[in-house]
C-alpha cells in the first residue's frame, strides 16, 4: 500500500478506493493491525472482528473492482459501541460484565445499513456498562477498564461512548458509531478531540441497539470532522418499520452549503464554572465565528432543565432494567456504585416522571421559536477537558459546571455537534458544540464544517499514535 490511510477523510480515502489506488483488503489489513497493536493499550476495543472484516473486505474489493462501486463508505473500515446488535457469533456485552458472552441472531438497523453500504466492521468499540445508566461516578466502569483519552493515556476518554471516541482518536478507525443518552456522543468527542453528532431523537432508527431510556437515546457518529459526521448520518438515517420512533424524514447531507451570514445564539451563562482554559478556548473560537456569524447573548426560560431530563432518564432506565435490577445481577457490574445504582431508579414517583414528561413538552413548545430565530445555539461542549482516570469526574469543582445545552437538547430531542475548539496547556483537547432545531443537522453541520475551514484543531493528532503499522 503506498499510502497510509491514517487520519485521512472518509472523502479522501473513498476517492482513492474508487480509483482503485487503495485496496479495501489492505486499508482493513492495516486497521487491524492497528486495533491490534493499540486498542488494549487505551482499553477501547471489546472484539476485534478480524475474520468478517476480512471477509466483508474481500467482498467490497470484488465489488469495487467488477464497477460497482457503492459510494463514500465502501470498503471502508468502522468500529460500533457495542450495544449494537451483531450477529455473525460476535459477542454484544453491553459493556457489562453480565453480559460478556451476550449473542445476537441479528443485526441492528444502523450495523445493517453500514454494511450494506459496503463498509467493514472491524471492531466491537468499548463503553461505560449499560450506556452509564446505573451512575457510574468514574472511568473504571467497564468491562474493558477506564478507557483512555489518545492524548493522554492518564485521562479518561469520556462515557459513555468511550471507546468510540478514543479509538478515533486514536487512528484505530476512520470511523465509529456511538449513542447518547446525555452527553455519551459529545463528551467524548470533547474528551478524545474528535468530532461527534447527535442527530435528532428518532433521525436514526435505534433497532437492536441496547435502551437506556426510551425517549431520549439517539445514536450517533464519532468521525474526524463534522464533514465525515455528516457523510456517516445520511448512510444510517432513514425510516425503519422495526423502530417506531423512526422518524420517515429522509436525511440527505448537503455538504456544499456555501458559507453564508449564520445566526448563532450563546447563552449569558455559557461559561459559568467551566475551566479557565475551556472558557478562553471558547472565547477565541467565538472570535473566529464572528467572521461568518452574528452572534447574540440570549437567556432561556427558566426550568429546571437538568433535573428534568434527569427524572425521565432514571424512571425509563429503572423500567427497562427492572428484571435485571430483581434478580440480584447488578452485583457483578464493574463499578462498585453500579451495583447499587439500579435499586435507587426505582424509587423515582410515578408522578415526577409525568410531571417531567409534561415540563418537556412545555419545553419544546416555548424553545422552538426562540430557535427559530437562529441557526444554532453554541456553548462549551464540556466544562472542562479530560480527568484524571483515577479521579470520580462528578467531584466537588467539576460537578458545578452546569449542563443547559446537553440536558434541553437531549430532553427535547435536538441534534448538536461537537468539534474540537483548541487545547489546553497540558495538551488536551476541548471542544465547542452546536445545537440546532429539530432536523437541522445540515445547518449544524454547515457552521461546523465553515468553522473548521477557517481552523486546523480538528487536523492535530496525538503524536504518540502516528507511528506506522
Amino acid at each position: 500500500m503506498n499510502k497510509v490511510p491514517l487520519f485521512e477523510s472518509l472523502r479522501s480515502i473513498a476517492k482513492d478506493i474508487e480509483k482503485k489506488n487503495m485496496s479495501p483488503v489492505e486499508i482493513t489489513k492495516y486497521y487491524l493491525g492497528r486495533l491490534h497493536k493499540l486498542g488494549s493499550e487505551y482499553n477501547s476495543v471489546v472484539t476485534v472482528t478480524e475474520q468478517l472484516a476480512l471477509d466483508q473486505a474481500a467482498i467490497a474489493e470484488k465489488e469495487i473492482m467488477n464497477g460497482n462501486y457503492k459510494g463514500l463508505l465502501h470498503g471502508i473500515p468502522f468500529g460500533a459501541k457495542d450495544l449494537l446488535a451483531t450477529k455473525y457469533g460476535i459477542p454484544t456485552t453491553w459493556g457489562a460484565e453480565p453480559f460478556r458472552n451476550q449473542i445476537f441472531e441479528y443485526n441492528s438497523t444502523v450495523i445493517e445499513k453500514l454494511c450494506d453500504s459496503g463498509a467493514v466492521l472491524v471492531a466491537k468499540l468499548a463503553m461505560i456498562e449499560l450506556a452509564g445508566g446505573m451512575g457510574y461516578r468514574q472511568p473504571n466502569a467497564s468491562l474493558t477498564g477506564p478507557c483512555k483519552s489518545p492524548w493522554d493515556k492518564n485521562t479518561w476518554a469520556g462515557g459513555s461512548s468511550s471507546g468510540s471516541g478514543s479509538a478515533v482518536g486514536t487512528g484505530l478507525v476512520p470511523f465509529s458509531i456511538g449513542s447518547e443518552t446525555w452527553g455519551s456522543i459529545l463528551s467524548p468527542a470533547n474528551n478524545c478531540g474528535v468530532s461527534g453528532l447527535r442527530p435528532t431523537y428518532g433521525r436514526v432508527s435505534r433497532y437492536g441497539a441496547m435502551a437506556l431510556s426510551w425517549s431520549l437515546d439517539k445514536i450517533g457518529p464519532l468521525c474526524l470532522s463534522a464533514d465525515d459526521c455528516g457523510i456517516v448520518l445520511e448512510h444510517i438515517s432513514g425510516p425503519d418499520s422495526r423502530d417506531p420512533s423512526a422518524s420517515d424524514n429522509i436525511y440527505a447531507y448537503n455538504h456544499d452549503m456555501p458559507e453564508r451570514p449564520f445566526k448563532i445564539a450563546v447563552l449569558s451563562d455559557a461559561t459559568l464554572n467551566a475551566d479557565s482554559e475551556v472558557s478562553n478556548n471558547f472565547q477565541h473560537s467565538l472570535q473566529t465565528l464572528g467572521q461568518f456569524c452574528d452572534i447574540e447573548e440570549i437567556n432561556l426560560p427558566e426550568y429546571p432543565y437538568e433535573a428534568i431530563t434527569r427524572t425521565i432518564m432514571l424512571a425509563e432506565s429503572a423500567t427497562i432494567f427492572e428484571e435485571f435490577t430483581d434478580t440480584g445481577k447488578a452485583s457483578l457490574l464493574t463499578a462498585p456504585e453500579d451495583r447499587y445504582g439500579p435499586y435507587a431508579r426505582t424509587s423515582v414517583l410515578a408522578k415526577d416522571y409525568l410531571k417531567s414528561i409534561r415540563l418537556r413538552d412545555e419545553i419544546a413548545q416555548i424553545v422552538d421559536p426562540i430557535l427559530s430565530k437562529y441557526d444554532a445555539i453554541c456553548g462549551p461542549t464540556r466544562g472542562n477537558p479530560a480527568s484524571p482516570i483515577e479521579d470520580e469526574f462528578r467531584g466537588a469543582i467539576r460537578g458545578n459546571a452546569k449542563d443547559t445545552l446537553g440536558a434541553l437538547g437531549n430532553a427535547v430531542g435536538l441534534p448538536a455537534i461537537s468539534v474540537p475548539n483548541g487545547f489546553t496547556r497540558a495538551d488536551l483537547p476541548t471542544g465547542i458544540q452546536f445545537v440546532g432545531r429539530a432536523y437541522a443537522e445540515n445547518t449544524i453541520l454547515s457552521l461546523a464544517n465553515h468553522f473548521q475551514k477557517k481552523t486546523e484543531w480538528h487536523l492535530r493528532h496525538p503524536a504518540e499514535v502516528l507511528d506506522e503499522i
